[in-house]
């Protein structure tokens, strides 16, 4: 009884339904105010589009680079570094790929 009361399933269920009940309770706190006519539009410092005359929109594209950078290769240091002894074409494979990951990042 205990190893099905401790299986993955069931404390699936019982952290979901814990949530479910927090959320429950939580929205009865929440702000019921009906919304105005500009409820859905992105914030632009309390003004209309109409006003503002240069819209910043910056580009992400180096921070995405950075960001992509960082995931190979922290998730590739994770998985080689845990890796069983004996296993060690599974870590070669994700070195592999972590590089050629790299050489698309970064080709000219």
């Amino acid at each position: 009884m205990r190893e099905i009361l401790i299986s993955a399933p069931v404390i699936f269920l019982l952290f979901a339904l814990a949530v479910a009940a927090a959320m429950r309770l939580v929205s009865r706190k929440a702000d019921t105010t009906p919304g105005g006519p500009r409820e859905l539009d992105p914030y632009a410092c309390g003004q209309d589009e109409k006003t503002v005359e240069h819209h910043v929109s910056p580009s992400y594209y180096k921070l995405f680079a950075y960001a992509f950078f960082f995931t190979v290769m922290h998730v590739l240091v994770l998985v080689v570094s845990t890796a069983p002894a004996g296993h060690t074409m599974l870590p070669v494979a994700y070195i592999f790929a972590g590089v050629l990951a790299m050489l698309i990042l970064f080709r000219r």
